[in-house]
């Protein structure tokens, strides 16, 4: 049996089980931050699961492409070096949304792998595997199915951690998650292995084909399992393994599909095939997931998801060099590619050129690279030893050569790389550069006198001798008015950069009547306890030795300080009001606002910020006392000071106490008392990454100046309103919204009216395809009600035809396609409106005779829908 008519056999089981079928996503995840690449055939179903979408059916099938080449999924290694391993793959699944669940979905599973009418394997080649406490499942198999006790498998968490086990599925960190019970085929005695939870379950005769995963629980950031609103049912078979095990082989990569691209392979590497040579596995595996991520969207570059699909480029190229193949030659597989699985994913047509484009833009810029690479790398690795980790920084940093690469080409070889050592010196040069791109670059100052002493918790201004001076980061005798440069004083009240707060601002100035200013921008530690003063100097001579007085801004560090204080009551304030898990994740004190990172795995409601603004305020009400107190670093943590993110401790540490309600380790600059901190305000909050949330607040004059600008924009919008005073905006506001829906009321009808009009004559004009007749343009002005309305009216006037209506707005595509219903039977409305929807870069779905979508590649739109005619006439 083909992998096709596997694919498709698959498919009209489960409908025939009242399941519908459902296109195949991309694998570009559908607005999900947490995943890299679609990775399942649950993904795009994820917010169903989690209760957040709604479907028109509660059984989905699909045939799902999926790519595990980066993130927790990762298989890319493994690729050409074992029977199983892909980057890219197909997944069968099914899906019931609340609907079924265990039992239904076992028989299911057994019926379609043993059922005469569908695949009939042979029942005594199957046995089973269950979640270790899932006594469920097991009585189903035992009971039910009919499986004997002793091929039923039970597996605990065999993983090292709770729920982390073979037999608990989770879709990643976080997302749905649940017990599952595994179907496997054995491929017989004469390949070595065992069973599933034997010592000798890694060999290859006993293969998972099916995964029924019972959907019960979401996971958080924490970790924590919340019961989903309805048990459910994702299950998921490799189209490729299935394969193997109907075509009688043992290998994945000994298939029909397979055979052809690994075919194609030898062809444009020059070689003869062999089944043997894991360059060729390696070829035809990355072309299958080089071409679908360029085909949905993934470009190569040097970050996120267009660096994974540039490691797997490069790594087909490299497979080819080592086979001889010098010249251009992977980009010649696309139209291979196509031929095999085109009809099942049409957009590999559709796209070919552009594909075949992109892998040769590649293939020429990585050409010159792996050349010089490869001759570097054989010299280093002709002796058979060790290669060790500057050689490995070397190729990676001068010649661009793939650090995975050149552990690759070690590990064929049995040749130890150091990539520990390669992180070693990668880390030095992250260094590096970060010294070279700003005033913190301590490393391009060298200065190896005497320590700065810090006067600026008690003073705002002290004398000083200049110790050293710079200029372009080198040392001098002095600088001239004009010079941008850099001050070290014996004595300092500047507070340098630390902890999250800026370094201070203000001047220098040369004692003794000599007229000399240096305004200082910012200070920066040079090292741990050498202060450096960044300015110009903007009159005058300064030079080493000179006498001088050195004087804050003493505004700007008030106000500085006013946020910093305020940050250690926020986060005090946050344990109390969201719990004891929030951490400190970074944070920014300036004087203008101070913004704080925590983690804390949802967003906080408006109704707690309020609070967290009361507690807040209430404490600076307080008026507490602010002390400092140096001890060493161990009693500090036993009195129960906190340590904040990023901040590295010494023996002695600076604790700082704020009355009852704080006390952290801080070397920051602060207010005297709480109630100096006056008005604390949070003018915003959000989420920055997974489980960390940022809040920005205001203090003192900067929390007052907000008010008086929010109490402003109030004003102007009761004058704008007409209301009288700003107690009626709220009122006049409403009645706004009232008269709105009224008009839009309106609108409705009159857009009706222009959609019956403008029905009319698209259906004069419809074009005749293959005896049926097809409507498909763009309408402009149109909104998503209005494409909807004249589509209906179209099915009305034509009575028997096909239709697809597309209109834009704010570089958004939208579409609606209609099939009457005697047509249905031969083309979908969902599998059109779908064909169109991933040229312009978007997905939808619906019922047979009606479907919707949308897309954002608006420059696409004429070319989609011109295409509509031969993609319908293709299908009567």
């Amino acid at each position: 049996m083909k992998t096709s008519e596997i694919r498709q056999k698959y498919l009209d089981f489960f409908a025939s089980k009242g399941h519908q079928i459902v296109s195949s996503s991309s694998l570009v995840p559908w607005e999900d931050p947490t995943l890299l690449f679609t990775n399942a055939g649950m993904n795009q179903f994820k917010d169903v699961f989690l209760g957040f979408d709604k479907r028109p059916y509660s059984r989905a099938t699909t045939s799902q492409k999926c790519v595990r080449a980066g993130g927790k999924h990762n298989d890319l290694e493994n690729v050409g070096y074992t029977a199983r391993h892909h980057t890219f793959f197909e997944m069968l699944g099914n899906f019931s949304f609340g609907d079924y669940f265990k039992r239904d979905a076992i028989h299911y599973a057994w019926e379609f792998l043993t059922g005469k009418d569908w695949l009939a394997l042979p029942k005594e080649k199957l046995m089973v595997t269950v979640y270790a406490t899932d006594d469920e499942a097991f009585e189903i198999w035992n009971k039910e199915i009919g499986i004997p006790a002793d091929k039923i498998v039970r597996i605990g968490d065999n993983k090292g951690a709770a729920y982390a086990s073979d037999n608990f599925w989770t879709m990643g960190d976080t997302g749905p998650c649940g017990p599952c019970t595994e179907i496997f085929y054995d491929h017989g005695d004469h390949i070595w292995g065992g069973p599933p939870g034997s010592p000798e379950e890694d060999g290859d005769r006993f293969i998972e084909i099916w995964n029924n995963v019972f959907m019960q629980f979401n996971r958080d950031e924490s970790g924590t399992l919340h019961p989903l609103p309805k048990p459910s049912v994702d299950t998921g078979m490799g189209l490729e393994r299935i394969s193997a095990v109907m075509q009688g082989v043992h290998a994945n990569y000994e298939i029909d599909l397979f055979q052809a691209l690994l075919k194609a392979a030898a062809r444009e590497t020059g070689i003869a095939f062999s089944m043997d040579e894991p360059s060729l596995k390696v070829i035809a595996d990355h072309i299958r997931a080089c071409s679908f991520l360029i085909a949905d969207g993934v470009i190569p570059s040097n970050d996120g998801r267009g660096y994974v699909l540039r490691r797997i480029i490069r790594r087909a190229i490299r497979h080819g060099y080592k086979l001889g193949q010098k010249g251009l030659f992977f980009h010649k597989l696309v139209a291979d590619l196509a031929a095999e699985m085109g009809d099942a994913y049409p957009e590999l047509r559709m796209k070919q050129a552009e594909v075949e484009d992109a892998l040769k833009q590649e293939e020429i810029k990585f050409a010159e690279t792996l050349d010089k690479g490869m001759g570097l790398l054989e010299s280093a690795l002709k002796d058979g030893k060790a290669l060790d980790g500057a050689t490995v920084f070397k190729l990676y940093d001068t010649y661009g050569f793939p650090v995975d690469l050149t552990a690759d080409i070690g590990r064929e070889r049995g040749i130890e790389v150091d990539l520990a050592g390669f992180e070693v010196e990668m880390n030095a040069q992250r260094e590096r550069a970060r010294a070279a791109s700003s005033f913190k670059m301590t490393g391009n100052v060298d200065y190896s006198g005497a320590d700065t002493c810090f006067e600026g918790y008690s003073q705002h201004s002290t004398d000083a001798r200049v110790l050293a001076l710079y200029k372009d980061n080198q040392p001098v005798e002095y600088l001239n008015a004009g010079d941008e440069g850099i001050v070290v004083l014996d004595n300092t009240p500047f507070y340098a950069e630390g902890g999250g707060q800026i370094g201070d601002s203000g001047t220098i100035s040369v004692t003794g009547g000599i007229n000399a200013l240096f305004d200082v921008t910012d200070t920066q530690k040079i090292q741990s306890a050498v202060f450096g003063h960044k300015g110009v100097l903007a009159r005058g001579e300064l030079k080493l030795g000179d006498s001088v007085t050195a004087t804050i801004d003493l505004h700007t560090r008030l106000a500085t300080a006013r946020n910093h204080s305020a940050t250690h009551l926020l986060h005090s304030a946050l344990h109390h009001v969201l719990g004891n898990h929030v951490a400190q994740k970074g944070s920014l004190v300036t004087s203008e606002r101070t913004r704080f990172d925590f983690s804390h795995g949802e967003a906080v409601s408006s109704e707690q910020i309020a609070e967290i603004e009361r507690i807040v305020n209430r404490m600076v009400a307080h008026n507490a006392e602010v002390s400092a107190t140096v001890m060493p670093y161990d009693d500090a943590m036993k009195a129960g000071a906190t340590g904040l993110f990023g901040e590295k401790y010494g023996d002695e540490v600076r604790v700082l106490k704020m009355g009852e309600h704080s006390m952290e380790l801080c070397g920051g600059t602060h207010v005297n008392r709480t109630g100096d901190i006056g008005f604390f305000k949070i003018v915003s909050e959000g989420g920055i990454a997974a489980g960390v949330r940022r809040i920005e607040a205001v203090t003192g004059e900067g929390a007052i100046l907000w008010a008086q600008e929010q109490d402003a924009l109030l004003k102007q919008a009761a004058v704008a309103l007409k209301a009288q005073g700003t107690a009626e905006v709220v009122t006049k506001i409403s009645a706004l919204q009232s008269d709105l829906k009224a008009l839009e009321k309106e609108m409705a009808k009159l857009k009706v009216k222009l959609a019956a009009a403008a029905s009319a004559e698209l259906a004069d004009n419809a074009q005749t395809v293959a005896g049926v007749k097809l409507i498909a343009t763009t309408l402009e002005g149109v909104d998503n009600a209005g494409l909807k309305e004249t589509a209906e009216k179209l099915k009305d006037k034509l009575g028997s035809g096909i239709i697809l209506l597309a209109t834009t707005s704010e570089g958004k595509v939208s579409l609606v396609a209609a099939v009457t219903a005697d047509l249905t039977g031969k083309l979908k409305a969902g599998e059109l409106v779908n064909f169109v929807a991933q040229q312009v870069g978007g997905k939808g779905g619906g019922r047979p005779d009606f479907a919707q979508a949308g897309g954002t590649q608006v420059e696409n739109l004429a070319q989609a829908v011109a295409s509509v005619e031969g993609f319908v006439a293709g299908k009567l």
